[in-house]
């Protein structure tokens, strides 16, 4: 078993999305969907796609104008772009590289190609996906038979510390807010106060760190919570 990554299609071509979405499910994706601008907000806030292939040219608001909004924010900035457009120009290439595109491919092109491009852009912005085991220094999740282990030892968690687990493992090195915690891990539409992240956070210390081993979760003051860096025991 997989993880499917969760592609986003921002485009007003009816027959191309009904294209683009057998071809990506077909190759195990999940897909979403949305026709302009405005849903594309929407859908980003309620999914948190792992990829986003952006037209530019939508109704309302254009795809570069999108891509320019979804990098200044803080829960979207970091998602991959990949801008599909009939623009082959270089001028335009450049422009929307530099709005913060991860990529740029011209119309037409071939649904095998842009899936392969869009593999390629994934591999370096989430090396995770794809894989079914995450592994940490001696940190490892099996996300099919939802197991944790460290050092070899089992390690047992409750629904929410292993979600939490998983965002940091997934991510690692990188520092999460309370606040980018409660949207990733518990979801922006549920009422969570912010303590309730530094209790579950507790939890999942107490069940990963046992006698003579370092601390797997780094607090960073004033920064909010990271996965440690960590050398597996022999």
């Amino acid at each position: 078993m997989t993880v499917k990554p969760a592609i986003l299609i921002v485009e007003d071509e009816t027959a191309l999305i009904a294209m683009l979405r057998y071809n990506f499910e077909r190759e195990g994706f999940r897909v979403l969907e949305a026709n302009d601008g405005e849903e594309a907000i929407m859908s980003v806030a309620e999914n948190k796609p792992d990829l986003i292939l952006l037209d530019w040219m939508l109704p309302h608001l254009s795809g570069i104008d999108l891509c320019r909004q979804l990098r200044r924010g803080t829960p979207t900035r970091d998602i991959p772009i990949i801008i599909v457009t009939a623009r082959g120009e270089e001028a335009d290439r450049i422009r929307g590289l530099n709005t913060g595109a991860d990529d740029y491919v011209t119309k037409p092109f071939s649904p095998q190609e842009l899936i392969a491009r869009v593999r390629a852009v994934l591999r370096r912005s989430r090396p995770a996906l794809g894989d079914a085991t995450l592994t940490h220094g001696g940190l490892v999740m099996d996300l099919s038979a939802h197991r944790v282990r460290r050092n070899e030892r089992e390690v047992h968690l409750g629904p929410t510390e292993f979600r939490l687990l998983r965002h940091f493992m997934e991510h690692p090195g990188r520092v999460f807010s309370r606040e980018q915690l409660l949207d990733t891990v518990w979801g922006r539409d549920v009422e969570v106060e912010l303590r309730t992240v530094d209790v579950h956070i507790r939890r999942l210390r107490q069940a990963l760190n046992k006698a003579g081993e370092t601390d797997a979760i780094r607090t960073v003051r004033s920064a909010g919570y990271a996965l440690a860096e960590e050398k597996k025991t022999h």
